[in-house]
């Protein structure tokens, strides 16, 4: 399969995931298998909670944000992408983490914000920077190991001031990277917990282990070491794009991003044909604070296609 697939699949599929599993965020498990016992059915992208059939959040919102800053200044303009942020918090999205929420309307400029956060409340570990992560790991996948992990770290860090953040972040990124090469993702993971901050490598040696089951997390899924967790066990208990969102939004919880995180990972190995169609017909991003602009399928393409450009 052609990279190209498989990297605006990444983009897409996160996107999807995200507009799939929002309506059944906090639900219980087991909650869209329930309401959609037979998958195709169709019907399953149903809204709900305050969204529109399709609808993406604030984790696709924020990836669009973050992609049109890399193809803006042609890579990593920093102050860009957090004052693109703080434009589309002002405009009151209808979902914002409130970690995310502080970090961008403290006041402080963009290398202070999201540390100072930490600093006073000594929690910092969400899973708010993961949940954007699917356009920068397309973007930065030429790049190599190096510079795709340390990338996500700072992009991560605009928010995040817990290193548990970067760290998750980055782990995705190299996992896609891996992905769109053509290999195993799975197989990767040993090699990749290699680059992992010593602090925080055995946390995510242990969420990413063959054996784990989400039933074992010891914290809530909207932390971002049991949301990667959720979703590589998702990819790996399952043997399709479908069915690994089906599973990954009836963990419940934080079920909007564990579905785009598990979107993302099955969009880069599987490809974007396996993403069902009746799944993408709705789908549509809002940008809050930008005009009222709506990205549908064929801009979330076009997207990927210019972040992938160095993939061909």
């Amino acid at each position: 399969m052609r990279r190209m697939k498989r990297a605006v699949a990444t983009v897409v599929g996160s996107a999807v995931g995200d507009a799939l599993g929002a309506p059944f965020e906090f639900g219980l498990q087991g909650a869209f298998s329930a309401r959609f016992p037979a998958p195709g059915d169709g019907g399953e992208m149903c809204g709900g909670g305050g969204w529109e059939p399709g609808e993406a959040t604030d984790d696709t919102q924020m990836a669009v944000l973050v992609a049109e800053s890399l193809l803006r200044w042609d890579g990593l303009d920093l102050p860009d992408i957090f004052a693109r942020f703080q434009r589309w918090a002002a405009a009151e999205p209808k979902d914002i983490g409130l970690q995310t929420e502080d970090v961008l309307t403290n006041g402080m400029s963009w290398e202070l914000a999201a540390g100072l956060h930490f600093q006073v409340n000594q929690r910092a570990a969400g899973n708010g920077s993961l949940m954007r992560a699917s356009t920068s790991a397309v973007y930065f996948a030429h790049a190599g190991q190096s510079a795709t992990m340390e990338a996500a770290r700072r992009i991560a860090a605009l928010t995040h001031g817990d290193r548990a953040a970067w760290e998750g972040t980055a782990i995705f990124h190299e996992l896609i990277r891996v992905t769109l090469a053509g290999s195993d993702p799975l197989r990767a993971i040993p090699e990749v917990l290699d680059h992992v901050h010593p602090d925080h490598r055995q946390r995510y040696a242990t969420v990413l282990a063959d054996g784990w089951h989400p039933d074992q997390a010891t914290e809530f899924n909207g932390a971002v070491w049991p949301c990667l967790g959720s979703a590589v066990w998702a990819l790996r208990s399952t043997t399709g794009f479908e069915e690994a969102l089906r599973a990954a939004i009836d963990l419940g919880g934080d079920t909007d991003t564990v579905a785009a995180v598990t979107g993302g990972l099955a969009g880069a190995y599987y490809g974007l044909d396996a993403i069902p169609a009746r799944w993408t017909e709705s789908l549509h991003v809002p940008l809050p604070g930008f005009d009222g602009r709506v990205l549908r399928l064929a801009d979330l393409i076009d997207l990927a296609r210019r972040l992938g450009a160095a993939l061909e």
